[in-house]
């Protein structure tokens, strides 16, 4: 075989070769891609962690003793029956000693006659009866109790909210992690198959061994990057194994593609990327209605951002329990009844002494008003103390409104600049796409050099990976929109 034969073998099966590369970087997506269920999808996984999420199931136990404490509050206004019975065996009656003079009219000042008091068997019972009828403190304490219970609620819905952010970002994060992955792996095919061919035409005396060197090189920096790559995906997996408890990380798939995500016409997307892209609470339109949906996000937000709400009920139950130290400068009216029952008896115990003139019985009841007058000065220091709290509280939920605002606009810029990004970057992708079918084909003819096609390959894999970013952040950008105004999709409203 010739030269010229030799050289017009190897151009054909590069030419083979890169067209096969081409097709592995490039792939485009199936309009028509059914979804694969042996993956999770975004929905799944956030009712899973809203079901199973360790984090919410704490706040959830929390709510329930806050509603546990609202039933205890109550018991303080109801009425409280008590009975009491006592059984007492005397081996020697207590003796009193009276004034003889009382039996004796003889009897001297200073003689005594010992009497003794009490039967063997002594037998007493009490049935007592208390009602409040007026009583601040536990009046106010009990709203006190209520408006805690409704702060705890509001702290489970804001958990869930958070959970729902978190699994939303760590399921991005898992998608960007993979899309790494491949694109270095693609990378890392490519030049160890451009390696091999290299090293074949070196052989053939048809390449010098700088080229050789030169894809060395390049393999041994791409090689670490994969393993990289490769960790960055069990890592994030196991991060969003772990919000939505799943104990086996390893068979944790999720759906979709990042660089495959059309966010200019969302109805061209494939199912699964379909799924992610209408996972959002609050609507947000184009560009040119970025504006409106940031007013009303701001509108929103003041009202259903839990957060916020959480603090306005903080300052109320502050005010609540800044009253109830005040009601301790009220009466307290209590009703109250007795029913006693006692009996003695000699000898053998006979149950309360059913002989006559044993047992006797006595029935009771009154009105008892209590008025604290002067406790020292504990009161009046208690009183100022839940001012000041009541005070605190106040600025809290004014500093919080406004850094609220802050945080809403910051993250509807941070939107709009991700979109606009992910738009240019991806007319980006397809140049740098037909950058490197150019320089492949070049390449292939013999007339471009392996510098320029290593060069155009990493552009493209750069600019790919940067529209996998950009949609990554536009994503993660709309999940904390829709946490900072509280419109959560599963919580506060349905997928949109």
């Amino acid at each position: 075989m010739t030269v010229n034969e030799n050289r017009r073998m190897w151009t054909m099966k590069r030419t083979l070769i890169l067209l096969a590369v081409v097709s592995v970087l490039t792939g485009a997506p199936v309009p028509t891609q059914a979804q694969d269920s042996s993956r999770e999808g975004l929905v799944e996984l956030v009712r899973l962690a809203l079901d199973s999420n360790r984090e919410l199931i704490a706040a959830r136990e929390a709510y329930v003793t806050a509603q546990e404490q609202v039933s205890e509050a109550w018991s303080q206004v109801m009425p409280s029956v008590d009975l009491n019975a006592s059984y007492q065996r005397n081996i020697a009656a207590a003796v009193n000693f009276l004034p003889a003079v009382i039996f004796d009219p003889t009897a001297g000042p200073d003689d005594y006659i010992g009497v003794k008091f009490g039967a063997d068997n002594v037998w007493n019972s009490t049935l007592s009866l208390e009602q409040p009828l007026f009583r601040p403190g536990v009046i106010v304490a009990l709203g006190a109790a209520q408006r805690f219970e409704t702060l705890q609620g509001e702290a489970v819905r804001g958990r869930e909210q958070s959970i729902v952010t978190r699994v939303r970002s760590g399921y991005y994060q898992l998608l960007l992690a993979q899309e790494q992955a491949r694109l270095t792996e693609n990378s890392v095919r490519r030049v160890r198959q451009s390696l091999d061919e290299t090293r074949a035409l070196n052989r053939a005396g048809l390449s010098d061994d700088y080229d050789v060197l030169r894809l060395e090189v390049e393999l041994a920096n791409l090689e670490p990057n994969l393993r990289r790559a490769r960790n960055a995906v069990l890592q994030a997996r196991r991060q969003l194994a772990i919000l939505v408890n799943v104990a086996d990380h390893e068979t944790l798939e999720v759906r979709g593609s990042l660089a495959e995500m059309d966010l200019d016409d969302v109805s061209a997307n494939s199912p699964d990327n379909l799924e992610v892209l209408t996972f959002n609470g609050a609507t947000i339109g184009g560009l040119d209605e970025v504006q409106a949906a940031l007013e009303e996000g701001l509108s929103v937000a003041l009202t259903q951002r839990s957060d916020l709400r959480q603090l306005d009920l903080t300052e109320e139950l502050r005010r609540t329990e800044m009253r109830a130290e005040q009601a301790a400068y009220l009466p307290e009216i209590t009703l109250f009844g007795n029913y006693v029952v006692s009996a003695q008896n000699n000898g053998a115990p006979s149950f309360f002494a059913s002989g006559s003139g044993q047992r006797a019985d006595s029935k009771f009841f009154g009105l008892r008003v209590s008025l604290p007058i002067f406790q020292g000065l504990g009161r009046v220091a208690r009183v100022d103390q839940k001012r000041a709290a009541l005070r605190e509280a106040r600025a809290n939920s004014e500093q919080a409104v406004q850094a609220a605002q802050s945080q809403v606009r910051t993250i509807m810029e941070a939107v709009e600049e991700a979109y606009l990004r992910a738009s240019g970057q991806r007319l980006a992708v397809r140049q740098a796409q037909r950058g490197f079918e150019i320089a492949s084909a070049q390449y292939g003819e013999g007339i471009g050099s392996q510098l320029e096609l290593t060069d155009a390959e990493v552009a493209l894999r750069q600019s790919e990976f940067n529209y996998a970013q950009a949609v990554y952040d536009y994503l993660v950008a709309r999940a904390q929109f829709d946490e900072a105004t509280g419109q959560v999709p599963v919580i506060d409203v349905d997928a949109r």
